[in-house]
């Protein structure tokens, strides 16, 4: 018997400890092999076999299971509306602060969405691309808000994500590069039809001010069929953005083109102080103020501790 553990017995969570979590996993099969897993790992992430193992093959389980009853629920509205469209894609969401493994996370669910039985189709992209370009930043003073729901395209975001559940085909998505910290002119990523679609971003759970006249406004998540916030508390969080940004010194940043190439001649409480500077002025506020706040509104919440494995998952009720 799972305990359900919560703080005033009104919360819309179950709490499972990492142990209860991988119980459910029954028997999912494991479709990745060790290399599979090591290549699908982002910098200074810890994800393993036993990782994917004890967390997110009871995930894809579950995923299973939800993807097949809204399937089901879509064609019975077919048939009540006598329609013969073709079946909408199912999209996950994946939200979290900056350093926080989103990426790894929404590589993973893919690769094993993508390997089971019926061998869907299952794309992924990142709000990344959707980022004004850094010259408009500049002229509207952004630059130092990069990230912040203001910083983004988002009618270009909802355009693409309402051509994607439409069916339309194929919905062209922009390209982003972090070498060169800016999106990257007339490239383009094309979703075509996917049985799935992973959107992973810091922002992608954010809903806005609703608008008081009662006019339909569209939020980012207004697409999703599911969602999953990835969290760690703040001193992890920062001790992670620390760390990565002291192995990127060494490594990404040498490179001349890349935009923080200037960091690369830092000693290492130079660098140790630049990335403390950066997190405390732009990352933790975009926490505070945008992404925190929207973690409750998730379905699913993987909670990491400072080892990066994940300590215990919250499941919404039903």
């Amino acid at each position: 018997m799972i305990e359900q553990r919560a703080d005033d017995g009104l919360s819309p969570y179950r709490i499972y400890t990492r142990a209860e979590w991988a119980a459910l996993r029954n028997d999912t099969p494991m479709t990745l092999t060790p290399e599979e897993v090591s290549r699908l790992r982002s910098l200074h992430d810890r994800l393993d076999m036993k990782e994917v193992e004890e967390i997110y093959l009871p995930l894809s389980r579950l995923l299973s299971i939800y993807v097949a009853a809204t399937q089901e629920l879509y064609r019975a509205q077919q048939l009540f509306l006598n329609g013969g469209e073709a079946k909408t894609p199912y999209i996950i969401g994946v939200a979290g602060s900056v350093a926080v493994g989103k990426s790894t996370t929404a590589r993973v669910l893919q690769a094993l969405l993508a390997r089971w039985p019926n061998v869907p189709k299952v794309d992924l992209i990142t709000t990344d691309g959707f980022l004004l370009p850094n010259a408009v930043l500049e002229r509207e003073g952004l630059m130092e808000k990069k990230g912040f729901p203001e910083s983004y395209d988002l009618p270009g975001l909802l355009r693409f994500l309402s051509d994607v559940k439409a069916g339309r085909r194929p919905a062209r998505a922009p390209v982003y590069s972090h070498l060169v910290y800016d999106v990257m002119p007339n490239q383009w990523i094309e979703v075509d039809r996917p049985d799935i679609l992973i959107v992973e971003g810091l922002n992608v759970l954010q809903t806005g001010r609703l608008p008081k006249d009662g006019k339909a406004i569209p939020f980012v998540s207004d697409f999703f069929d599911f969602s999953v916030y990835i969290d760690a508390s703040e001193d992890v969080l920062k001790s992670w953005y620390v760390d990565r940004f002291l192995t990127l010194r060494g490594t990404a940043f040498r490179d001349p083109k890349s935009y923080f190439h200037r960091y690369s001649r830092l000693t290492d409480q130079e660098a140790a102080n630049t990335a403390t500077s950066i997190w405390e002025r732009i990352n933790l506020v975009n926490l505070h103020e945008n992404i925190l706040p929207t973690r409750q509104r998730a379905d699913l919440i993987l909670k990491k501790a400072a080892t990066h494995m994940i300590e215990d998952v919250a499941l919404r009720k039903l």
